[in-house]
């Protein structure tokens, strides 16, 4: 996730690179800017033959595309807004079941209360390292007695394996601490929360938009932005590639933001920052349990992941 403040000088506003979508994009502006001016060298002739192209159909055109942009990038926010939304579930109902071993087990002695809030912490950390296709990292290993790793870790659903076993602990505990069936009925409730996330957390992930859907947007931007200056040659001159830097970055931009924001979980400099919500988490659980916490993560070159 870029950190760059909301309200950026003019300066950052108009020059900023760092933090922006031009690297991801920059190669292809380039090139149809390049073509731009090979257009306007040789007054829009192409093999001989003077390619003449009105303004009516890229109007046409540039509306379409801007519809379709606008629509696929809508999706995509809605399916950036909803993982982080769940990433704040997870917060919450980690903070719940903190609060509930902590108040309603009070008899549980340090050592066990640790294992058994450590286990929850390396619930998300686990989860993160799922949904990014990465293998279970070594804040799992860290977290994890080495018989519970000796159960989760290599399974195809590790953090699902993890909350199994999580619960079947807490249960254990609770009974043997006296907690009443309604409030074991109310601890189980938040499981089934942190159930929910995971199924919907794979759900985002694994139903990617379709791709005949993306693969069309792709074409039309380029074949939009290839073709542009030979409509513009003819009418502003030398002032073509100028105009096709702008719209070339306007619509590769857009273009190349959804597809970042489409896949939050992602490592991408728009992506969700999964380690830095797992390092919260961990602060969170440890500052209820009295315990020294670590700091929490700082944005490298503006980006926090």
């Amino acid at each position: 996730m870029i950190t760059r403040p909301q309200k950026p000088s003019i300066w950052a506003l108009l020059f900023s690179i760092k933090g922006t979508i031009v690297p991801a994009i920059w190669p292809k502006v380039l090139f149809t800017v390049l073509i731009s001016s090979a257009v306007v060298a040789t007054h829009g002739v192409l093999f001989e033959y003077k390619v003449v192209l009105t303004a009516t159909p890229f109007t046409l055109w540039g509306l379409t595309l801007a519809i379709f942009l606008g629509f696929r990038n809508t999706v995509a926010y809605q399916r950036f807004w909803e993982a982080r939304t769940l990433w704040a579930e997870l917060l919450i109902v980690t903070r719940n079941l903190t609060r509930q071993i902590l108040s309603l087990m009070p008899d549980l002695d340090r050592p066990r209360q640790r294992v058994l809030l450590d286990t929850l912490v390396a619930y998300s950390f686990s989860l993160k390292d799922y949904l990014r296709g990465d293998k279970q990292g070594a804040d799992v290993r860290r977290l994890l007695d080495p018989v519970i790793q000796a159960d989760v870790l290599g399974k195809s659903n590790p953090p699902n394996v993890l909350l199994g076993i999580f619960g079947q602990q807490l249960m254990q505990q609770a009974k043997q601490n006296g907690v009443g069936d309604p409030l074991r009925a109310d601890i189980d409730q938040q499981l089934t929360r942190l159930s929910y996330v995971l199924g919907d957390c794979e759900r985002i992930s694994n139903t990617p938009i379709p791709y005949p859907y993306i693969l069309m947007l792709h074409r039309i931007v380029h074949v939009y932005c290839f073709l542009l200056p030979f409509c513009l040659v003819d009418s502003i001159g030398w002032f073509t590639p100028f105009a096709v830097l702008v719209l070339a970055y306007t619509f590769f931009g857009l273009d190349a933001l959804g597809d970042q924001i489409a896949d939050p979980f992602d490592t991408l400099p728009n992506d969700l920052p999964l380690n830095a919500m797992c390092r919260n988490i961990e602060i969170s659980v440890l500052e209820m349990l009295g315990e020294p916490a670590p700091a929490q993560l700082k944005p490298v070159g503006n980006v926090l992941l």
